[in-house]
């Protein structure tokens, strides 16, 4: 199973393709749901309603536009540059997160998202 989800914003949107985990099913499961995007260097996260446990294979720096999970925040987590805690241009998460699949396009798109503006995540049709 693979499941698209897009992300919008007021200046735009994106979609993403996510892996079957067991986060990403909890995930489409509470589909779709409105949040207040945050920023934190180069990376947007967002609450959710799930709460889930760090998975195998969670991680702290990743690659732009990978699409994570911060279970500390119950967040999804869309880093597409360095954050405050970076090393260099590496995209490095506040902790390990699941890793749930990654962004389709440009994941800079996400530099037009301001702190406090409302986000939406809902399934993609297609």
């Amino acid at each position: 199973m693979t499941l698209r989800i897009r992300i919008s914003w007021p200046a735009g949107h994106t979609t993403a393709t996510l892996d079957e985990t067991p986060t990403s099913k909890a995930l489409a499961g509470v589909l779709p749901i409105s949040s207040t995007a945050r920023t934190w260097g180069e990376e947007v996260y967002f609450d959710t309603p799930v709460s889930v446990p760090v998975e195998d294979g969670a991680r702290q720096v990743v690659d732009p536009g990978t699409v994570a999970f911060w279970t500390d925040g119950d967040a999804l987590a869309l880093p597409y540059g360095p954050t405050p805690i970076s090393r260099g241009d590496e995209c490095r998460l506040a902790s390990p997160c699941n890793l749930l699949g990654a962004l389709d396009g440009d994941p800079r798109i996400l530099a037009t998202v301001r702190d406090g503006d409302p986000i939406r995540v809902e399934l993609a049709g297609g």
